[in-house]
């Protein structure tokens, strides 16, 4: 949020000048102050990004990321996506290039004019989607394009954006953090090789078949879904020390092995996952 609109005309400060940390903003050369968030926003904030990071076909995501495609401009959007040029480097610096998509979130005591003047600032240097999420109000997310009206999605309704996300989203998951839930642990599936939960169900019952017993079957479902949860905290970078390797190996709960499969999207530490 900022607390003075910007003046039209070309201000006096480079993106060049500002370091990380600095809480301000730069349209035209003019700076925008940008206000701490507070629990309303914070919050959301975190979910979308593991949201978005988890899509099969992201590359990069940043929470307050800055972007500078010109000196004069500087542009921190909630969450956003790096294209396949933006992705950083060891370098440090602003990314020179607007964000294929970025995400933000209005909450209590947004600046409308500020908001408006930053998306016009980031699909006039190549944007292609601007979400913006209203958490006052009824539950709906505002779509914002280069060169067509804005268009508002509600609950029920999934957000798309091709060439940059390969799965829809669900308007629900940018509220809710059990929807967000569920739309990571797919995603992150995906990136391992499974369409979704139920195909690695399909691949412990094929395993089961090979066996040609009822007992290899489900023998076969529960290491199909052990092997996933290890997966999972592979990709997370989470070490899997022998003992929890043969623990999940060693389980035989169909229900309790689902629920560490919902765990192990989100836990940071093993005991996290089992807690």
């Amino acid at each position: 949020m900022s607390n003075r609109q910007p003046n039209p005309e070309h201000g006096p400060f480079r993106a060049d000048q500002l370091r990380d940390g600095d809480r301000y903003e730069l349209t035209n050369g003019h700076p925008i102050y940008c206000a701490p968030s507070g629990r309303d926003h914070a919050g959301p904030n975190a979910t979308g990004a593991a949201l978005l990071d988890s899509d099969p076909d992201v590359q990069w995501t940043g929470v307050d990321a800055g972007y500078s495609p010109d000196p004069g401009t500087l542009r921190a959007p909630d969450v956003s996506v790096a294209g396949h040029t933006g992705v950083p480097g060891g370098d440090g610096g602003w990314i020179p290039e607007a964000p294929p998509l970025a995400l933000e979130y209005a909450a209590r005591g947004q600046d409308e004019a500020d908001l408006r003047t930053k998306i016009a600032d980031l699909l006039a240097h190549g944007t292609r989607l601007v979400w913006v999420v209203r958490l006052i109000g009824p539950r709906r997310v505002e779509v914002h394009a280069p060169g067509q009206p804005m268009q508002t999605l509600g609950g029920g309704e999934l957000l798309l954006a091709p060439g940059i996300l390969r799965n829809p989203v669900p308007v629900a998951a940018l509220f809710d953090r059990a929807a967000a839930q569920d739309t990571i642990l797919r995603n992150l599936l995906q990136r391992r090789g499974y369409a979704d939960l139920d195909a690695i169900h399909a691949a412990g019952r094929e395993e089961g078949r090979k066996e040609g017993l009822e007992e290899g079957r489900e023998e076969g479902r529960d290491e199909g879904l052990a092997d996933a949860i290890l997966t999972l905290l592979s990709a997370r970078g989470l070490a899997v020390d022998d003992g929890t390797r043969e623990r999940l190996r060693s389980t035989r709960d169909p229900e309790r092995l689902r629920a560490w499969l919902l765990a192990a999207a989100q836990a940071d530490t093993l005991a996290g996952l089992f807690a």
